[in-house]
């Protein structure tokens, strides 16, 4: 068995005296492990950080072996991320996200999404947003997705600011407002008719928003993912929430 793949290092872990297991979120084959020679070593060590994008070969005789990997760095990315915390924390809990994921189960327009979420770790509320994206992204992908297309009270497809933590279907300012304690605020990011996907700042969304977004994908995370596996949300994901409020009050407080 042999196959060529682009991937993205999720983890690594150290096997022998010199070898380690990579673990990789491929394109086409999934979450996928293979054993690297060599791996545990000096020159292959900063390639296989998380966050890096690579080229692998696969070989086993057989497919449910572990097999090896032979990889190479196209997009290496670790310097990057070492630079700020907010990046540290957010590549480790982008890769708690994707091993999520059924091993060797394909799901290309999450990995695609991933390799864009983890190209825009330089500004630090960019980040948050493409994050809260990518959590909404693995919701649906697991078979829990939102519909924040239509209020789920009237149909309405305009002003749907709010979410019903019950259903999870949006819903509009009109049908929301009299139970607004009660509703998740849906940010205007998440919107459908938001203007800009790539703007930010004061152009397209607040600090509270971020909140609101976080809160959101975070509860339904949860409960219907990671309560039924025994889980919790990662110490990362209250890292990178912690490192990205630290910097965006720190950039408010520029005069």
């Amino acid at each position: 068995m042999e196959w060529t793949d682009e991937g993205i290092v999720l983890g690594v872990r150290r096997h022998g005296e010199s070898s380690a297991i990579v673990e990789l979120l491929t394109r086409s084959h999934g979450r996928h492990l293979g054993l690297v020679r060599g791996g545990a070593g000096k020159r292959m060590r900063p390639m296989l950080q998380p966050g890096n994008s690579v080229s692998a070969v696969w070989r086993a005789r057989l497919d449910e072996h572990l097999g090896y990997y032979v990889i190479e760095g196209t997009r290496l990315r670790a310097a990057t991320v070492l630079a700020s915390s907010h990046a540290v924390y957010g590549v480790t809990h982008l890769a708690s996200l994707a091993r999520l994921l059924p091993e060797r189960d394909p799901h290309e327009d999450i990995y695609e999404m991933l390799e864009r979420t983890l190209d825009d770790f330089d500004d630090a509320g960019g980040a948050a947003v493409h994050l809260v994206r990518f959590e909404l992204a693995m919701l649906s992908e697991l078979g829990f997705g939102l519909d924040l297309e239509n209020c789920a009270a009237t149909g309405a497809t305009t002003e749907l600011i709010y979410v019903s933590p019950k259903s999870g279907g949006a819903v509009s300012r009109q049908a929301g407002d009299p139970w607004r304690e009660r509703l998740l605020r849906l940010p205007p990011f998440l919107r459908q008719d938001f203007p800009d996907q790539d703007s930010g700042g004061a152009n397209g969304w607040s600090d509270q928003d971020l909140q609101d977004g976080f809160a959101l994908t975070g509860m339904f995370l949860l409960r219907h993912v990671l309560e039924p596996r025994g889980q919790g949300h990662s110490d990362a994901r209250d890292g990178f929430i912690n490192a990205v409020t630290r910097h965006q009050a720190k950039a408010n407080a520029l005069p």
